[in-house]
């Protein structure tokens, strides 16, 4: 049998690429759940109005309940006759408030959102003003009063690199190695002079994995644990030594990083 010659662009079902922000606090997390409200099942829900049938839709990955994005990724197939639907618009007329497509991209039908993932970027937002908390806020920070900044940069810098992060994943999700590479933990001024936005990236998260650092960095800005006492957790691989999870409405999912080739997107839809 000879070479595949199709255009990997002549399917019946063709893929696209959905870019997504939404307020998570109203939400059970990304993934459907029987019975829940979920960012995944509003998308469906929105799709199968449009297209008139059942749409499954991938993401990059999981945000849990409480969580926010800015640029979640997910892939959809819809059938060839509804291939011309201004997807965004169309979906941001139909989707709640709290979920909005920013960009829609058709891509080549061997694009995953999630396999083809390189790295991913998350930020938390810390509140240091201990008397109060804005309320057009307080969805989005974890209020956690005065911290020292040059304790928790010290643990930043020794958390950073290739590490087996096994101290930092919370049960749930069985995986194959707790190995990970974090390229960059950085602290950048927040949008009011009372926080300071923690910035993650890596080439994959943990469960959970990002709050668990941000719970041993406000650890060591509380002055609880030092900056060694988090490379020693870190070493010895034992999530029953690590400070306690951070609160998920801190955390937003800023994007998500695919090889330049991997896409392969014609151009987006209106």
């Amino acid at each position: 049998m000879g070479p595949d010659t199709r255009n990997p662009w002549d399917r019946a079902m063709p893929r696209f690429l959905l870019t997504l922000a939404y307020d998570g606090t109203d939400f059970s997390g990304w993934q459907l759940q029987s019975g829940d409200r979920t960012v995944q099942g509003e998308v469906e829900a929105a799709l199968a109005a449009i297209a008139g049938a059942p749409v499954r839709v991938h993401g990059s990955g999981r945000t849990d309940a409480g969580v926010h994005a800015l640029g979640q990724r997910a892939h959809f197939d819809c059938p060839q006759s509804r291939s011309a639907i201004p997807w965004q618009s169309a979906l941001n007329a139909t989707l709640p408030p709290d979920v909005r497509v920013l960009r829609c991209h058709r891509v080549a039908d061997d694009f995953h959102a999630r396999y083809h993932a390189l790295a991913k970027t998350y930020e938390y937002g810390l509140w240091h003003e201990r008397t109060f908390c804005l309320p057009q806020r307080r969805r989005f920070v974890w209020n956690c009063g005065p911290l020292d900044f040059a304790a928790m940069d010290e643990a930043a810098h020794r958390l950073m690199g290739e590490h087996d992060f096994a101290a930092f994943q919370n049960t749930g999700t069985p995986v194959k190695s707790t190995i990970r590479t974090i390229s960059d933990i950085s602290r950048h001024p927040g949008p009011t002079a009372e926080e300071s936005v923690w910035r993650f990236t890596a080439d994959g998260f943990l469960k959970q994995m990002v709050r668990n650092l941000v719970g041993c960095l406000v650890a060591c800005g509380r002055g609880r644990i030092t900056p060694d006492d988090a490379a020693r957790i870190l070493h010895n691989a034992d999530r029953a030594q690590a400070p306690a999870t951070a609160p998920p409405h801190g955390l937003t999912l800023i994007c998500v990083d695919y090889p330049a080739q991997a896409p392969g997107t014609t151009g987006e839809t209106s």
